[in-house]
């Protein structure tokens, strides 16, 4: 069966009907693990029990597919009585799964700060939220906005993992045209080509940001 690209063009604004979905799924799901990985990172460098829980944590959440998180969730966890909404699963489990990989990434940021930072901010008193926003987090961000970036490019190219529970984007709309017409090369090209192009502009606002982020002035 020979390429329709008159189907192809056909199909393009059902399949970008849910352009909005993943998008906004890509977004809160960045933040989201963003915030968790690096809540992991300041737990681990805690002292006590607490170091080594979370060692652990990061490991298990690293060493286990996104796949069987995401079936945990949406299938295992109704079982004991926790019923939450495809489209809650999907974001849950892609921020908790890249938490883990980001944590990995702020703690090379961080360790990547000079030591005398922490004891110049000691000397003057700063509280330990001000440290954070004053001194770790943007000499951390010039270190670690390459990677972080490479991690956010690749949690939305998961997302379509969330049509296997039915979330409705983009890649289930392409599998459902699919199944109605009985034609999977155009939909599958126009989807493949729509991730591509979010892909690619994800990464060159990666660059944009990076370059600014390296030619802004450096603490100290």
């Amino acid at each position: 069966m020979s390429f329709d690209i008159d189907f192809a063009i056909a199909i393009l604004p059902r399949i970008l009907s849910t352009f909005g979905t993943t998008l906004w799924i890509t977004v809160v799901g960045c933040l989201g693990a963003a915030l968790l990985g690096f809540l992991w990172e300041t737990v681990r460098r805690s002292t006590g029990i607490g170091r080594y829980a979370m060692r652990f944590v990061i490991d298990f959440i690293r060493s286990t597919p996104l796949l069987v998180q995401i079936y945990f969730f949406y299938f295992v966890l109704p079982e004991y009585g926790i019923t939450l909404p495809a489209l809650m699963v999907g974001v849950i489990a892609l921020s908790l799964y890249y938490s883990g990989y980001l944590a990995e990434v702020f703690k090379a940021g961080i360790d990547s700060i000079p030591g005398g930072q922490f004891e110049a901010a000691k000397a003057l008193g700063l509280s330990r939220v001000q440290l954070v926003v004053l001194v770790i987090a943007p000499q951390m961000l010039r270190n670690i906005a390459a990677p972080m970036g490479n991690y956010f490019v690749s949690l939305l190219k998961s997302t379509p993992y969330l049509a296997i529970i039915a979330v409705p984007e983009m890649l289930s709309i392409a599998l459902e045209v699919a199944s109605d017409t009985f034609r999977y090369t155009e939909p599958m090209v126009v989807v493949g080509a729509v991730f591509l192009s979010l892909a690619l502009c994800f990464s060159g606002m990666v660059k944009m940001i990076e370059t600014r982020l390296r030619l802004s002035p450096r603490a100290g």
